[in-house]
C-alpha cells in the first residue's frame, strides 16, 4: 500500500505538471536559496490546526459578544413551537417532506384529523428544527467580522506590492518570488478560515446554496494550496481580496435584515448589490481571469498546472454568475415590494417567519 501510495504522488507532483520547463521540485525549495524564500509545501499543514482555532474564537465571540449585543436589539432567541408527538404523521413526515393534498386527505381520515390540523402539524413539523433569528444573526456577524478584518488586512499587506497597482508584475521572475511574513499569514489565516467553514456549515443554517457553497469553499482551499505550492500566490493574494470586499456588506445587510432594521438593511443590501457586481462580475474576470488567460502565456512558458489554476478560477466565476442571477433575482423582488424580501443571494429556505415579527418600526 505504501508503494502505491509513493508511485501515485511521485506522479501526482511531476514536474512536467506543476511547474514551468527547466524548472525542478529542487528549485523551488525553501532551502534552494538564500535570497529568495520560496514556499514551503509543508505549511499548508498549519491551516489545520489554525481552523480549530478558528472555530473556537467563533464560539466565544458568538456566546459572549455577538449574543448580547443581538439581544440588546431585540432580537428573541425564542424556539419554535413544536408539533405535537404523532407516530403515524411523524412515519409520513420521515417518507417525504412535502405532501400532496391526497396524503392530507389520507391522513386526516386515518386518525380522525380534520385536513387543517394535518396541515397545522406538518407547518410546526417544519418549522421546529429551524435556528433562532439571534442564531443566525450571530453567524452573520462571525463572518462579517473576519470579511472585514481579513479585507483591511488584506488591503494594508498589498498596498506597497508592485502586484497590485500592475497585475503583470505576478508573473516577473516567476517562480522565483520571496512570500514575505504578511502574505503567509493572509494565506495561513485565509485557508484556517475556509477550513473551518468546511465544517461549520454542516451544523450552521441550511441554505438552498449549500452544495454551491462547498464547491465554492473546497474550490477556494484547492486553489490557494495548488498556488502556494507551485508559488503563484501574487494572483492569490489578488483573488482574495477582491472577494471578501462584498462579502462584509453581504453579512451587514443580514444582520440589519434580523435585526429589524430594514431601512439600512436596503441600503447596504444595494451599497452590496453595486460592489458584489463590480467586483465579482468586472474585476475578477476582467483584470485577473483576463490577465491569467490572455497576458501570462505571454510573459512566462506555459505549463499543465497553468490550465488547472484557470479553470479553478473560472469555476470560481460560474458559482458567482449563479449567485448574481440570484442577487438581482432578490433586488428586483425588493423593488416591486418596497423592501428586501427573502435571505440574500443564499435564498434561504430556512427564515423564520418571527423574524419578520421582530422588525422594528421605521420613523
Amino acid at each position: 500500500m505504501a508503494h502505491y501510495y509513493r508511485l501515485f504522488v511521485s506522479n501526482f507532483w511531476s514536474e512536467n505538471v506543476w511547474l514551468p520547463p527547466n524548472t525542478t521540485w529542487a528549485d523551488v525549495a525553501p532551502e534552494s536559496s538564500k535570497i529568495i524564500q520560496h514556499t514551503d509545501h509543508r505549511h499548508l499543514f498549519y491551516p489545520l490546526p489554525m481552523a480549530l482555532v478558528m472555530l473556537a474564537l467563533r464560539y466565544l465571540f458568538e456566546k459572549y459578544w455577538f449574543t448580547p449585543i443581538g439581544l440588546s436589539l431585540g432580537i428573541k432567541n425564542s424556539k419554535p413551537k413544536k408539533a405535537p408527538a404523532n407516530v403515524v404523521l411523524e412515519k409520513a413526515y420521515a417518507t417525504a417532506k412535502r405532501w400532496k393534498h391526497k396524503q392530507v386527505q389520507g391522513l386526516a381520515k386515518q386518525l380522525d384529523m380534520t385536513e387543517r390540523q394535518v396541515e397545522r402539524w406538518l407547518r410546526l413539523r417544519k418549522g421546529q428544527n429551524k435556528p433562532s433569528t439571534l442564531t443566525k444573526f450571530c453567524e452573520n456577524a462571525w463572518r462579517c467580522l473576519y470579511y472585514f478584518c481579513s479585507f483591511i488586512y488584506g488591503v494594508v499587506i498589498l498596498w506597497n506590492k508592485p502586484w497590485l497597482w500592475d497585475i503583470n508584475e505576478c508573473w516577473n521572475g516567476f517562480p522565483h518570488q520571496s512570500v514575505t511574513s504578511d502574505i503567509w499569514w493572509y494565506y495561513m489565516i485565509s485557508m484556517s478560515f475556509y477550513w473551518s467553514l468546511c465544517v461549520s456549515q454542516f451544523f450552521d443554517v441550511k441554505r438552498k446554496d449549500f452544495w454551491q457553497m462547498f464547491i465554492h469553499h473546497i474550490a477556494t482551499i484547492v486553489l490557494m494550496c495548488l498556488s502556494w505550492v507551485v508559488n503563484v500566490w501574487r494572483v492569490g493574494s489578488l483573488v482574495l481580496v477582491v472577494h471578501d470586499s462584498a462579502d462584509i456588506f453581504l453579512e451587514a445587510a443580514k444582520m440589519a435584515k434580523y435585526s429589524g432594521y430594514q431601512k439600512i438593511c436596503d441600503t447596504i443590501f444595494a451599497i452590496f448589490t453595486v460592489l458584489w457586481i463590480v467586483t465579482r462580475i468586472g474585476i475578477f474576470p476582467f483584470w485577473i481571469i483576463r490577465n491569467t488567460s490572455i497576458e501570462a502565456p505571454k510573459m512566462v512558458p506555459m505549463f499543465p498546472a497553468y490550465y488547472i489554476f484557470n479553470s479553478l478560477l473560472c469555476l470560481l466565476l460560474v458559482l458567482h454568475i449563479f449567485w448574481t442571477y440570484l442577487i438581482l433575482k432578490i433586488a428586483y423582488n425588493s423593488l416591486n415590494a418596497g423592501q428586501m424580501e427573502g435571505d440574500i443571494r443564499s435564498s434561504s429556505d430556512d427564515y423564520s417567519e418571527d423574524s419578520k415579527s421582530q422588525e422594528k418600526p421605521e420613523s
